[in-house]
This record gives structure tokens, C-alpha cells and sequence, in this order.
């Protein structure tokens, strides 16, 4: 019996929600804004190496923590897709499913570079 071994495309669309970047403009100004997002994703870009460190040593209290703040930087900047896999990650810790997490993570990896690329894709972040 022959197996074939079946490559799945992992193309995820990531999409920044305009209305949250908005808020942010209209509340800190332009300069502000581009000040908290620019911050914002050299904290993500951090947190996601961490992320993978942490996994990798099986440390999952921290990989939580560090996930869980991850979202809520990430929903702040209107990261949203990523904000919602980094609670299915969470979802993952808490339920001590290991196959599970190791998917999900993976995927965390993906989207969240994907959502960094999309920021910087952006030509003029004022909104």
C-alpha cells in the first residue's frame, strides 16, 4: 500500500479592523496613534518569539501569560483574528490538550505574522 502525504494550504486572510486603527486616531491624534501601533508591534513581534520559546521548553504558565497579553495588545490595534486564536491557545492551556495547543499555537505564529506584514503593508496607517 502506497501513502501519499497531502500538503494543506495554511492561507489565512488576516485583516486589521479599520474602525478600531479610527478610534485610535481619533482619540491620540496621528502621532499618537502611529506611536501606540508602532509600539504595539514591536511588543507582538517580541511576544511571538516568546511565544514559541516558551512552548518549546514546555513552559505553559508562562506561554499563557504571555499569550494572554498578546491578545489584548493585539484587539487594542485591531488585531482581532489574532486576539481571538491567542484565547484559543489560552483555551488550549487550560484544557491540558498538548495536540491541541501545538496546532493552535502554530497558527498563532502564522496570523500573527501575517497581522505585523498587514501593519506595515498598510501605506498611510492614518485611517
Amino acid at each position: 500500500m502506497v501513502e501519499q502525504v497531502v500538503m494543506l494550504s495554511q492561507d489565512e486572510r488576516v485583516r486589521l479592523d479599520q474602525d478600531r486603527l479610527g478610534e485610535l486616531y481619533a482619540q491620540l491624534g496621528e502621532a499618537g496613534a502611529e506611536d501606540v501601533v508602532c509600539r504595539a508591534m514591536e511588543e507582538l513581534a517580541a511576544r511571538l518569539a516568546h511565544a514559541a520559546r516558551m512552548f518549546r521548553q514546555g513552559h505553559s504558565a508562562d506561554l499563557r501569560k504571555n499569550v494572554r497579553s498578546m491578545a489584548a495588545i493585539a484587539e487594542q490595534i485591531g488585531m482581532l483574528l489574532l486576539a481571538r486564536v491567542g484565547r484559543d491557545v489560552i483555551a488550549c492551556i487550560d484544557a491540558g490538550d498538548t495536540n491541541a495547543l501545538a496546532a493552535t499555537l502554530a497558527r498563532l505564529l502564522r496570523i500573527g505574522e501575517r497581522s505585523l506584514t498587514a501593519v506595515w503593508d498598510l501605506k498611510d496607517l492614518s485611517v
